[in-house]
C-alpha cells in the first residue's frame, strides 16, 4: 500500500515554494472557468426568470459578478503571496487555535456541496448513458461519478489541474453549442418581452446580491489552488476574468433555459437537462452538466482536505481525501432530499463565510499592511499569531456579529437590497475597529503579549 500511496498527492499545509508552482494565466483562468460553468450555478441563473426580466437578470449577473470577483481575487492573491492554503491563512486573524472552527465547519459544507454535485453528475450521467443504450441507474452513477472524483483529488493539486484545463476547454465549445441551438430554435426578442410574475420574490437588486454571494462561497477554496499561482498578477487576472466569463455564461444560460421553458408551457424542474431535452439535444446538455460537476467536485474535495488538514496537519493529503470521498458518495444517494432547500444552502454558505472573509481582508491589506509570516503561520515558532492562548477574541466576536447580522436579514427580515454587501461592510469595520480599540494591529503586540503570558 505505502508503495502504491507514493504516487500520491503529497500536498501539505506548509507554503509552496516559489520554484514549485505550477498555474500560468491559462492554467488559472481555466481553472475558475471549469468551477463555475456548472449545474448549481445554472440553477441560480434559471431562479432569476420570470421574476425580473431576461435584460435585468443579465445586468444583475453582469454586475454582480465584476463586483464579487473583486474580493474573491483579492482573497486569492493572499494565497499567492503567502503560498498557504486558505484555512491555514485564517489562522493570521482567528489565531493559531481559533481557525480550527471556520476550517471544520468549511469542511462540512464543502461536503454538502459534493453531495449535490455528485447526485446532479449522476442524473446527468445517467441520462446519457439511458439515452445511449437504454440503461437506468441512477445510484450506479452517482457512486460511479464520486470514485472518479476521488481518483482525480487524490492525486493532488497537479491532479485538480491536469483536469482542469480540459474541463473549461469542453465546457466552452459545449455552452456555445447550447447557446447556438437555443437561440437559433427559438425566437430571442420572446425572451426579452416575456411577461413577468405578478407577485415575484426576486427584485433585481435581489438577483444582484444572490450574484454576489455566489462570489464569496468560493472564497473559503480560492487560496487553496491559487497558492500554485507563478505570479501575483497571473492568480489575479486570471482568477477575475475566469470567474467572471463563467458566471456569465452559466447563469445566462440557466435565464435563457428557464425563459424558453416557460414560453414552451414546461414543467419547471431544477434540471435543466430535462428542459433542454425538450428541445432536442438533452444529450449534449448532460455532457455538459457532467464535465462540469466533475471539475467543481474535484475541487470541492481538494478544498476539504485541505480544511481538515488546517487542523489535522499530521493525518497528510490522500487518507482523508480517500475517507471524505466515501462520504460525499454516501451522501449523495440522499438524492432529491438534497434539492429541498438547495438555496437556503447557498445562502447559509454566505451567512457563514461572509464575515470570515471581510475579517481576514481587513486583517491583511489593512492592518497587517499586506505582511504575513508565511513560515510563523504555519508552524507557530515565536506565537506571533497566538493572540489570547491560541485565539484572537476579536475576530471571534467580530464574526458573530456579522453572522448574527447575515443571518437576522436573510432569514428573520430580510431587506430589500439584500444583505452580502452590508453583512462584508460590517463585519470588516467590527473588526477593525475593535482591534484598533485593542491595540492588537502588530504581530510585535502579539509576540509580546504571548512573551508575557509565557513569563507568568
Amino acid at each position: 500500500m505505502s508503495q502504491i500511496s507514493e504516487h500520491f498527492g503529497q500536498d501539505s499545509i506548509a507554503p509552496t515554494p516559489a520554484s514549485e508552482r505550477s498555474m500560468n494565466f491559462f492554467g488559472t483562468f481555466a481553472l475558475w472557468l471549469a468551477a463555475n460553468v456548472v449545474i448549481t450555478t445554472v440553477m441560480t441563473g434559471m431562479m432569476f426568470v420570470p421574476d425580473i426580466s431576461f435584460k435585468d437578470a443579465m445586468l444583475a449577473i453582469f454586475i454582480g459578478s465584476l463586483i464579487g470577483g473583486v474580493p474573491l481575487a483579492l482573497t486569492g492573491n493572499i494565497g499567492t503571496r503567502t503560498g498557504l492554503p486558505t484555512m491555514v491563512i485564517t489562522r493570521a486573524s482567528f489565531g493559531q487555535k481559533g481557525a480550527a472552527l471556520p476550517a471544520i465547519v468549511n469542511t462540512i459544507i464543502l461536503i454538502g456541496w459534493s453531495w449535490i454535485q455528485a447526485y446532479m453528475a449522476g442524473l446527468s450521467l445517467n441520462y446519457a448513458i439511458e439515452y445511449m443504450t437504454g440503461y437506468s441507474n441512477i445510484n450506479l452513477f452517482v457512486i460511479l461519478t464520486e470514485v472518479l472524483v476521488v481518483c482525480v483529488t487524490i492525486y493532488g493539486h497537479r491532479g485538480v489541474e491536469s483536469i482542469e484545463k480540459w474541463v473549461s476547454i469542453a465546457m466552452l465549445i459545449l455552452s456555445a453549442l447550447l447557446f447556438f441551438k437555443l437561440f437559433t430554435a427559438y425566437d430571442a426578442s420572446s425572451l426579452i418581452s416575456m411577461k413577468l410574475n405578478e407577485n415575484p420574490e426576486i427584485t433585481g437588486i435581489i438577483a444582484f446580491d444572490i450574484v454576489v454571494a455566489t462570489a464569496f462561497s468560493w472564497m473559503s477554496t480560492v487560496c487553496d489552488f491559487n497558492r500554485n499561482c507563478k505570479s501575483q498578477k497571473t492568480g489575479m487576472w486570471g482568477t477575475y476574468l475566469g470567474y467572471l466569463l463563467a458566471t456569465l455564461i452559466a447563469m445566462g444560460l440557466g435565464a435563457v433555459v428557464s425563459g424558453f421553458s416557460i414560453l414552451s408551457n414546461m414543467e419547471q424542474t431544477y434540471d435543466p437537462t430535462v428542459l433542454l431535452s425538450a428541445y432536442g439535444f438533452g444529450l449534449v446538455a448532460s455532457i455538459v452538466v457532467f464535465f462540469s460537476v466533475l471539475s467543481t467536485n474535484v475541487m470541492a474535495l481538494y478544498s476539504a482536505t485541505m480544511s481538515f488538514m488546517n487542523v489535522f496537519p499530521k493525518t497528510g493529503f490522500w487518507m482523508p481525501t480517500l475517507v471524505m470521498g466515501i462520504l460525499c458518495t454516501a451522501g449523495a444517494l440522499l438524492k432529491e432530499t438534497l434539492m429541498t432547500n438547495f438555496f437556503n444552502f447557498i445562502l447559509l454558505i454566505a451567512t457563514l463565510f461572509i464575515p470570515v472573509f471581510a475579517i481576514v481582508l481587513v486583517d491583511y491589506f489593512f492592518l497587517k499592511k499586506g505582511q504575513y509570516d508565511a513560515e510563523e503561520i504555519a508552524f507557530d515558532r515565536r506565537g506571533d499569531y497566538r493572540y489570547q492562548k491560541g485565539v484572537n477574541i476579536v475576530a471571534y466576536v467580530s464574526y458573530v456579529v456579522g453572522a448574527v447580522f447575515a443571518y437576522y436579514f436573510q432569514y428573520m427580515k430580510p431587506l430589500s437590497i439584500g444583505s452580502t454587501i452590508l453583512t462584508f461592510i460590517v463585519s470588516g469595520a467590527s473588526y477593525w475597529i475593535l482591534m484598533e480599540v485593542s491595540k492588537q494591529t502588530s504581530v510585535q503586540h502579539n509576540r509580546e503579549t504571548n512573551i508575557n503570558e509565557l513569563e507568568a
